[in-house]
């Protein structure tokens, strides 16, 4: 088993952005989920309701962030100083104090998605525990769902493609880590991993949404449903539909492109 694909989204719910390596940090991938666009109260915003989010293109660079989309010209945002505006900002009924980068991102932003909205960042002040059902005291999270990491097997999506008869792009699931050269949902059976020397305890089943839905490449949901529809049909859970797992590290440092996957513990087949 191997590492075939990593992946950030510096931007919540923005295009993935593939990468050679992930820098494993407290809060999961570095660069990963930092940024999050939210609206006049504070709320996050993403795919799900503005699916055209993952026409944007969101790039790390020193000091701040490069943001890209379709009919707007590039803009480069500073991270947020010290004396920058803070918001109480809400993901998931989670509060963080999250600076505002700025007026012109707001108002790039807010011209692109077709309301009002704000960029804000989490700063290394900010603090959002992994929900405690789930995860240890001390565990974090950015602005990701709710757990650091999502773990995929990329026979999964080729499974679902031939269910469903059509390409599924891996970057529908929006995925950090995928495994090749095992069974399609092997994943569901682990409960702790090691890649590059680093531990991973896996915490829950990814339950999935209609976010799912949204073509990565057209910013449009698929009329047909697909592929949630699909995936209904042998991924139900008690909680809703299961595709690929939620991880949180145990150790810090880098997971690389064609790294070797090691299960020390797993349930039985």
């Amino acid at each position: 088993m191997l590492v075939t694909h990593l992946y950030v989204h510096p931007l919540k719910s923005a295009a993935s952005l593939p990468l050679g390596a992930l820098d494993i940090q407290a809060r999961g991938p570095a660069h990963d989920r930092r940024w999050m666009v939210v609206d006049d109260s504070g709320k996050f915003v993403t795919g799900r309701t503005r699916p055209q989010m993952v026409l944007l293109r969101a790039r790390p660079v020193p000091g701040g962030l490069q943001l890209e989309a379709p009919g707007k010209p590039p803009l480069h945002v500073a991270e947020p100083d010290a004396g920058a505006m803070h918001r109480e900002v809400e993901v998931w009924g989670d509060r963080v104090r999250a600076p505002v980068a700025g007026p012109e991102a707001s108002s790039w932003l807010s011209d692109f998605l077709g309301q009002p909205v704000d960029l804000v960042h989490m700063d290394a002040d900010a603090v959002r525990p992994v929900n405690a059902k789930y995860g240890k005291p001390g565990d974090e999270v950015s602005f990701a769902d709710g757990f650091p990491l999502l773990l995929l097997s990329a026979r999964a999506v080729h499974d679902l493609g031939e269910r469903i008869g059509r390409h599924m792009a891996i970057t529908r699931f929006r995925p950090n880590i995928v495994v090749g050269n095992l069974k399609a949902h092997a994943e569901d059976r682990w409960r702790r991993l090691r890649i590059a020397g680093i531990e991973f305890e896996v915490a829950q089943p990814c339950t999935r949404c209609a976010f799912t839905t949204v073509d990565p490449l057209t910013g449009r949901r698929d009329a047909d449903g697909e592929p949630l529809r699909t995936l209904s049909t042998y991924r139900r859970s008690a909680k809703g539909v299961d595709f690929g797992v939620l991880l949180i590290a145990r150790g810090r440092g880098r997971v690389q492109l064609g790294d070797p996957v090691e299960v020390i513990e797993a349930d039985p087949a």
